[in-house]
C-alpha cells in the first residue's frame, strides 16, 4: 500500500509518500518521498504564528511540496486522463476557500496525471483551523481527481506513533507492552494519555491554562529572545548549567506538582518569571512605561533601570527549564504509578528538547528501571507528514471514498480520546 500523507496543522507544509508492507501495527514502512516547507522565518517577526498568514503560505506551497515528494519517490504517472470542464468546476467547488490553489492543482494534474497512490492520509485536527482546512480540502480534491480514499488523521496520534517508530534501522513501530502513558507536549498541548492498547486512548491529565511549549515561547519573549522561543531558552539554559551560574530566582514555583490529580498549569510559572525579571531590572530605579528592559549589557537605562545581562538570561532560562522538568517528570511518574504503566511515550514539539528528554530517561532509569521511555528520532519530534502516514495506516477503517470524503471536516480542537 502506498500512502500519500499531508500535514498543515500549524506552520509546516509537509507531504510524504510512504509504502506500507503488512498490517498495522506489525507493518514495515519505506519512505519513498518526503518534503517539508517551514514558515518559521515568516512568522518570526510577529513573535508567533498568525493563522491567516499560515493558511496563505500552505495554499502557496502545498502543490510544490506534492511535486517534490512525487519526484523524490520516482512515481511515474499511471496515465493522464482528460480533465473535463465539469471536473474543473468541481475542483473549484472543493477548493472554494483557496481558489488559486484549484488553478495550481489543475495545472499540476494536466502535467503529471495520476500517480499510483492507494490512499491519502491528512491531518484533520487539532491545530489552527484555517491552516487545517487547506490540507483537508486539498486532500479532498486529490481524492476526487484520483478516485481514491482518504483518511482523516488526528495530529496527536501521529506524534504518539512517531515516538515509537524506528526510522533509522527497522522502519517499524517498536512493539511495546501495555498499558502505556503518553506525555504529549507542544506549543498547543500538554496532556497525559493512557493507552490500554493500540489506538485506544484515554486522557488522564491536561494543562488548565498554557501548554508547556507556549510557556517556553512566552518566557523567551519576556527576556527578549526571538520566536520560536523553546530552542532559544534551551540553548541559554545549557550555557547556564555549563557556567554553574547562581540562580536568577531560586524559588520559581512548580505549579500543581503535588496536586491530587494529573493536570498541569504553566501560566503561574510564566507570571513568576515576569515578576522576577521586573524585580531584577527595576532594582535601584523607578519603573518606566514598559515596566522593564531586557537588553544585555547590565548598564542602567534612562530611568535608572538595570538591564538584564547575558548571564542573567542564561540563569533564568536554566531556572525556568528546571522547573518545567520537575513538573513534567513528577506528573508522568504519578500517572505511571496510578495506572501501573509498562511504557512511557513522549511526543510533540517540546520532545525536541534534549535536556528534558535526557532528564526523563535518567530519572526513570533510576526509579522505574523496567520501563522504557520512548522519544522520537531526530526530525520526527516537530510536525511532519511521516507521522501522519503512520496514523493513517492505523486508521484504515476510517478511510472514506472520494464521494464520502466531502463530509470530512477540519477541527482545530479535535480530541485524541474521541477517535
Amino acid at each position: 500500500m502506498i500512502i500519500l500523507s499531508i500535514e498543515t496543522s500549524c506552520d509546516e507544509t509537509a507531504v510524504s509518500i510512504v509504502e506500507a508492507f503488512g498490517d498495522f501495527p506489525e507493518a514495515k514502512y519505506k519512505l519513498l518521498g518526503n518534503s517539508l516547507w517551514s514558515q518559521i522565518d515568516i512568522h518570526r517577526e510577529y513573535g508567533g504564528v498568525f493563522p491567516a498568514l499560515a493558511k496563505r503560505e500552505h495554499a502557496a506551497t502545498i502543490v510544490p511540496m506534492l511535486g517534490k515528494a512525487l519526484n523524490e519517490a520516482s512515481l511515474e504517472k499511471d496515465y493522464s486522463p482528460t480533465l473535463f470542464p465539469e471536473q474543473e468546476v468541481e475542483l473549484h467547488k472543493i477548493l472554494e476557500r483557496e481558489p488559486t490553489l484549484a488553478d495550481q492543482l489543475i495545472t499540476f494534474h494536466k502535467e503529471h496525471g495520476i500517480p499510483p497512490i492507494d490512499v491519502i492520509a491528512v491531518t484533520a485536527g487539532p491545530g489552527l483551523e484555517p491552516a487545517l482546512w487547506v490540507g483537508v480540502n486539498f486532500a479532498k480534491a486529490l481524492a476526487y481527481l484520483w478516485n481514491i480514499k482518504m483518511i482523516p488523521v488526528n495530529h496527536m496520534e501521529g506524534h504518539v506513533l512517531a515516538s515509537i517508530f524506528d526510522i533509522e534501522e527497522d522502519n517499524k513501530l517498536t512493539p511495546i507492552p501495555f498499558p502505556a502513558i503518553a506525555l504529549l507536549i507542544s506549543g498547543g498541548h500538554t496532556e497525559l494519555i493512557l493507552m490500554k492498547d493500540w489506538s485506544q486512548y484515554e486522557r488522564v491529565g491536561q494543562t488548565r491554562d498554557d501548554a508547556v511549549g507556549e510557556a517556553f515561547d512566552k518566557v523567551a519573549r519576556l527576556i527578549g529572545l526571538p520566536y520560536p522561543g523553546g530552542p532559544e531558552i534551551s540553548k541559554l539554559a545549557a550555557l547556564g548549567r555549563q557556567l554553574g551560574l547562581p540562580p536568577f530566582k531560586d524559588d520559581l514555583p512548580r505549579p500543581m506538582i503535588n496536586s491530587d490529580d494529573l493536570d498541569f498549569s504553566f501560566s503561574g510559572l510564566k507570571t513568576s518569571v515576569r515578576y522576577a525579571v521586573a524585580d531584577k531590572v527595576n532594582a535601584g530605579g523607578r519603573e518606566g512605561a514598559l515596566g522593564y528592559k531586557v537588553n544585555a549589557g547590565g548598564r542602567e537605562g534612562a530611568l535608572g533601570q538595570r538591564e538584564l545581562t547575558d548571564d542573567d538570561k542564561k540563569a533564568l532560562a536554566r531556572d525556568f527549564e528546571d522547573a518545567v522538568r520537575d513538573v513534567l517528570i513528577k506528573k508522568t511518574k504519578d500517572a505511571v504509578d496510578q495506572y501501573n504503566a509498562k511504557t512511557i511515550i513522549i511526543g510533540g514539539g517540546v520532545s525536541a528538547n534534549k535536556f528534558l528528554m535526557q532528564e526523563f530517561k535518567r530519572h526513570f532509569l533510576i526509579t522505574h528501571p523496567d520501563i522504557t521511555v520512548y522519544t522520537p528520532n531526530p526530525g520526527l519530534s516537530t510536525d511532519n507528514s511521516i507521522m501522519i502516514a503512520l496514523a493513517g495506516h492505523a486508521r484504515l477503517d476510517k478511510a472514506a471514498n472520494a464521494a464520502a470524503a466531502t463530509y470530512i471536516r477540519a477541527d482545530g480542537n479535535r480530541s485524541l480520546t474521541e477517535e
